[in-house]
């Protein structure tokens, strides 16, 4: 994608390049944190692999992640409101499903 001519006032030119348009898929995150950072691991689980992989890091400044939080919340908000709750967060311990439902392999 090109760039374009900044514009005047308080917009930002954001350019999205198509490999990060396509976006990378995680069905766990593992957030970590010191004194000025955050650092969140989006984690690919693959069933029967015995190994889950990073597929990427980001890091954020404490003042960015509380504005991903609220970001992330009025989100969430919406599209329960859209489409209904999410279901299987209520109560739900802070590790993901194991259980595929996918067959042993056999040979």
């Amino acid at each position: 994608m090109a760039n374009q001519k900044p514009k005047k006032g308080n917009q930002i030119n954001i350019e999205l390049k198509d490999d990060v348009a396509e976006g990378i898929y995680s069905n766990l995150a593992i957030i970590s944190h010191s004194n000025t950072e955050f650092v969140v691991d989006f984690v690919r689980i693959v069933p029967n692999m015995p190994k889950a992989k990073v597929k990427s890091r980001i890091i954020l400044t404490p003042f960015h992640a509380k504005k991903l939080m609220k970001a992330l919340g009025e989100n969430i908000k919406k599209f329960e409101n859209q489409f209904g709750n999410i279901e299987g967060t209520e109560g739900s311990s802070n590790l993901p499903p194991m259980n595929f439902n996918t067959p042993s392999a056999k040979a």
